[in-house]
């Protein structure tokens, strides 16, 4: 049995993936979010918001089970947040301690658990972070998005390192799925344009159709989780994924 462990199942993109995986009758899904969306035999729902740190530090043995038979294991740590769409300077305070909570320190928490739960285990283990385009470039009224998705990359990065020296079978990967149709850009599109130069921008890749489907993103990156030894790259974006 192939097991996946996703965060952020109730919509978007996590759920896409979930429903995508459990096509496969091989794999089973942890799924971990505050709703539950999904009914499936082969799914496990686990109730947490991410942002609740002491939570999540609390209901780890939860979300990371004794796996029996495991011929693969997978973290994909997908649930993420834009936060308040504003300029530094009239954010309120909170809002970064909420964005890299949910952006860094619990994909931090679950990476680091993953690889203490499950290190014994001799089959494949892939670590899979959503990262984003705004932690490589600089997007005004996005600062704690785009420090924590930069985070996320170079915590990848790190970690991968570490695997390698050590000769593990763990790899880990952050992609940058692109501009994806979500409830995150629906969010964006509705912020105040002198706080987002980009606003209009977002309001006209709607419009004109050019957003990807969670359901597009969702086949590609099953693509990759079937085929990760094809990609030596830790740092990518989806359209590498053919």
């Amino acid at each position: 049995m192939n097991y996946y462990i996703i965060t952020g199942t109730s919509k978007g993109i996590g759920k896409a993936l979930a429903e995508a995986l459990l096509q496969n009758d091989q794999n089973y899904v942890y799924g971990v979010s505050r709703n539950c969306s999904i009914t499936h035999p082969r799914y496990h729902h686990q109730p947490l918001n991410l942002s609740d740190i002491v939570a999540l530090e609390n209901n780890l043995h939860k979300v990371f089970p004794v796996l029996k038979d495991a011929e693969k294991i997978v973290l994909v740590n997908n649930a993420g947040v834009v936060g308040e769409v504003a300029y530094m300077g009239s954010q309120l305070t909170h809002n970064f301690a909420y964005v890299f909570d949910v952006n860094v320190m619990a994909p931090a928490i679950l990476t680091n658990t993953f690889l203490s739960a499950y290190h014994s285990e001799a089959c494949p283990k892939i670590i899979l972070n959503i990262s984003s385009g705004a932690g490589k470039r600089p997007v005004d009224g996005w600062a704690a998005y785009c420090a924590s998705k930069a985070a996320l990359d170079m915590l990848s990065l790190t970690v991968q390192e570490e695997q390698k020296l050590l000769n593990s079978n763990v790899r880990v990967f952050s992609l940058s799925p692109g501009v994806v149709d979500t409830a995150m850009q629906e969010h964006l599109r509705q912020a105040d344009a002198t706080q987002f130069s980009e606003a209009k921008r977002f309001q006209e890749l709607k419009n004109t159709g050019q957003l990807l489907s969670p359901e597009a993103i969702a086949t590609k990156i099953t693509k990759l989780l079937d085929h990760y030894e094809e990609f030596l790259e830790v740092v990518f974006r989806i359209d590498a994924i053919e």
